[in-house]
């Protein structure tokens, strides 16, 4: 059993919040993006994120400290577009590997500096695996249904660089995450069983589906239920949900799985819904009331935050959080 799981039994886990938002108060300009070595690169940087792992990595550092200052016992790496499918965006393909490695790299410098500061409270980082831009299961062009952007195998490759680089960077665990088609999930999970077959190693996977709307289905159509049946196969630490709707709209997805599994329940909710600038308006007071009924109704084992969440929600939920016992997970899931 590895230290992760030793905690989930002992405590719910708090994940950090989102890392856009904090960027996006940087204000950070096309030069800051490319630092030095990318000053003549040739496409617009600004807005690769995962980029600043390498060009402002203190600003990368210290997120991450706020995130465990505030009460996180989980950090996810800076990431979520970590794949060459996403990075074609930007024409770095090549820096891929280079990108996930260096993000691994900070989180895992600033977890072990607070564990060190607190070795009863260890400190966990996650790989973050975003779904890339393209989906396996749906065409991009109506005129043509048949259609793919991109195949399973494609997906399963770009996957597979991304994990061991992560790995190679020390993470705890592999966080698939913002899952809207099952398909791409499928590949990134396959991917991470052939990692851990040719290493042989055993790294827990937490994955997190994303639903939509208020139809209550993923974007390739999946209900909660379904989408939880479909990935149930693989041996997961979690599995759970994050990002597209706010704490209140998340919670009947989450009692949908909450007693139909064995594994750890997590959830990453935004702070609300958007406004019509695209902001998040919900107060860190106002989240952590509603996540509180989670914890009621003994829903979840991890926690954190998604769009709009900041060290100032991470803070109240810790808090809340703290007051609770996890959900109960049967000790033959882990």
């Amino acid at each position: 059993m590895s230290n992760i799981q030793q905690a989930l039994q002992q405590r719910i886990l708090i994940l950090d919040g989102a890392m856009g938002t904090m960027l996006q108060q940087y204000k950070f300009t096309e030069a800051d993006f490319r630092g030095e070595r990318f000053k003549d690169y040739p496409t617009s940087l600004q807005g690769n994120n995962d980029l600043l792992s390498i060009t402002q990595p203190e600003a990368i550092k210290t997120i991450h400290a706020k995130y465990f200052e505030a009460g996180a016992d989980i950090v996810e790496t800076n990431t979520f577009s970590g794949t060459t499918i996403a990075m074609a965006d930007y024409q770095m393909e090549n820096l891929v590997y280079e990108l996930n490695y260096e993000s691994a790299k900070i989180a895992r410098e600033v977890a072990d500096e607070f564990t060190k500061k607190e070795p009863n409270k260890p400190r966990f980082v996650a790989g973050s695996i975003g779904p890339t831009n393209k989906t396996a299961s749906m065409s991009p062009d109506v005129n043509d249904p048949g259609f793919r952007a991109v195949t399973f195998d494609d997906l399963r490759i770009a996957y597979k660089q991304q994990v061991e680089a992560l790995i190679d960077g020390g993470v705890d665990v592999l966080l698939v995450e913002t899952v809207f088609d099952t398909l791409n999930a499928k590949a990134a999970l396959f991917a991470i069983e052939e990692v851990k077959e040719e290493r042989n190693l055993d790294i827990p996977v937490m994955l997190s589906g994303t639903i939509t709307d208020a139809s209550g289905r993923t974007l390739s159509g999946q209900t909660a239920e379904a989408f939880l049946i479909s990935v149930s196969h693989i041996p997961l630490l979690s599995v759970g949900f994050n990002c597209a709707l706010g704490a209140h709209l998340l919670q009947p997805h989450l009692e949908a799985i909450a007693n139909k599994t064995d594994f750890a329940i997590s959830a990453h909710p935004n702070a609300g819904l958007p406004n019509a600038f695209g902001e998040y308006d919900e107060s860190p007071e106002e989240m952590g009331a509603q996540i509180e009924e989670y914890l009621k109704k003994d829903l979840i084992n991890i926690i954190g935050g998604c769009c709009g969440t900041s060290p100032d929600h991470i803070k109240v939920i810790a808090s809340i959080a703290a007051k609770y016992k996890p959900r109960n997970i049967l000790q033959a899931a882990i």
